[in-house]
């Protein structure tokens, strides 16, 4: 069990020697921590192919199971934010494609998954290559928000990719006879369904930009992932969002989601949903115009109220020229008077500043004398100082002198000793000569030169 090193000086003394003399000590916790900080941090989201066991959904209505292979097996947890989306019931042996996190349970130190999403394998295959597909795109800026372009708001023509004989198209040219006769509809007919969907959509959709069109939709009707797969192609995708009028894609039911709604201009739930979005009605555009007038007419009225009682404000206000002449006369005369005093009382107080200033100004004489008598003081203070740190300074002279002669080795020879050189250094020790050897014996009165008969240690 960790403690609280910060309270125990003891344990942080031996923590400190510890960690300069291995490395650091971590807690229970702070190495969980370290964990999954490190697994998050380097795995990120993962995609993972495995086999369901242990399955256990638990009365708060999170998975827990454990998802395996023929060699090993790891925890897994889905919580119910995420299996609320599944279109199908999981179970023990059934082999699924997960994507999701590794994770640490930091109380009891085991690493497991959590889960955000799930399929089958086979659909879950699908899956994996739609959102790769949606991740690179949209890293690549296709679904930007900036990009989209708006819809106009009475289109003249409208361009339809779709099949020729499936339920949408019919949809589509009920509701434009319906709601926009007057609206032209051009039907630009593809395959919608199989392997040879993608490149027959393609095609269709550049002959469909050539038409110039208001707007285009493009669509089918509901089905499985397989059916609308053609709807998720790269090609297809980045053909929409380089063109330049505005898209619609209304592909399946509103739960169904393919990548041309994310690159499209606007995603309807439905075929019809799409061409009730170009095709406003006549009764509603007869509608919001008598909206428009009621509102402009109000305005106006209100407008007209409002300034209308700012007139009759204005002329209530309004003053008789002449009156207002005269009270600015009295004020001003006023004025003046008042400007007249303060500048008295100013003039007055001016002048017994200057009085107080006049008695208080020394005079010059007076001045210069004072200021002579202070020189001459520093004068004759100066030159006592001068004199005695001269005198102060040859007696430290003398001191030193005296000193420096007491230490000389030439008063030590004045008392009897004598000094030995041998070419002209100082002989210290008997190893400093030899017998045969020429020296020089300095004393009080001259030098002695004698010849080294020989040499012995000691005393």
């Amino acid at each position: 069990m960790s403690q609280d090193t910060s309270t125990n000086p003891i344990e942080n003394s031996q923590l400190s020697s510890n960690k300069n003399r291995d490395s650091v000590v971590y807690s229970v916790e702070q190495l969980n921590i370290h964990i999954r900080q490190t697994l998050e941090n380097q795995l990120g989201v993962i995609w993972l192919q495995a086999e369901i066991s242990n399955f256990k959904p638990h009365s708060s209505g999170h998975f827990y199971f454990s998802l395996k292979d023929s060699k090993a097996q790891i925890s897994a947890i889905m919580f119910r934010g995420s299996n609320s989306k599944l279109k199908f019931k999981p179970h023990d042996g059934l082999e699924v494609i997960v994507r999701g996190k590794i994770t640490v349970y930091e109380p009891r130190g085991t690493y497991q998954i959590v889960c955000d999403t799930m399929e089958p394998v086979g659909a879950g295959a699908l899956q994996k290559q739609f959102e790769q597909l949606k991740e690179k795109l949209k890293n690549e800026g296709l679904f930007d928000a900036l990009r989209k372009k708006v819809l106009p708001a009475f289109p003249k023509s409208i361009a339809v990719v779709t099949s020729p004989t499936g339920a949408a198209i019919q949809d589509i040219l009920n509701i434009m006879k319906r709601r926009a006769p007057h609206v032209s509809v051009t039907i630009v007919p593809t395959i919608v369904q199989g392997a040879a969907a993608a490149p027959a959509i393609c095609e269709a959709f550049r002959k469909a930009t050539l038409l110039k069109p208001d707007v285009i939709i493009i669509g089918r009707g509901g089905g499985s992932i397989e059916d609308m797969w053609c709807f998720n192609d790269e090609t297809l995708a980045r053909k929409i969002s380089e063109c330049s009028i505005p898209v619609i894609s209304a592909v399946g039911h509103e739960i169904d989601f393919t990548i041309c709604d994310f690159v499209a201009d606007l995603r309807a739930p439905t075929p019809s949903a799409a061409a009730e979005l170009v095709a406003k009605s006549s009764n509603e555009l007869l509608q919001k115009l008598n909206q428009w007038e009621r509102l402009i007419r109000s305005s106006f009225e209100r407008i007209f109220r409002l300034k209308f009682q700012a007139a009759a404000n204005a002329s209530r206000r309004l003053v008789d020229p002449k009156k207002q002449l005269m009270d600015y006369s009295v004020r001003n005369d006023e004025m003046y008077s008042r400007l007249e005093q303060a500048l008295k009382v100013y003039l007055s107080h001016q002048r017994k500043d200057l009085n107080l200033l006049h008695q208080r100004m020394v005079s010059p004489v007076q001045l210069m004398q004072q200021l002579k008598l202070s020189i001459d003081h520093l004068k004759s203070r100066m030159i006592f100082e001068t004199r005695k740190n001269l005198s102060n300074s040859q007696n430290h002279i003398r001191s030193l002198m005296s000193l420096l002669d007491s230490l000389s080795p030439l008063k030590v020879v004045d008392r009897g000793f004598s000094i030995t050189q041998k070419e002209n250094r100082i002989v210290k020790s008997v190893k400093d000569v030899k017998a045969g050897d020429e020296i020089k014996i300095r004393v009080t009165d001259g030098f002695i030169d004698a010849t080294v008969k020989g040499v012995q240690s000691g005393f």
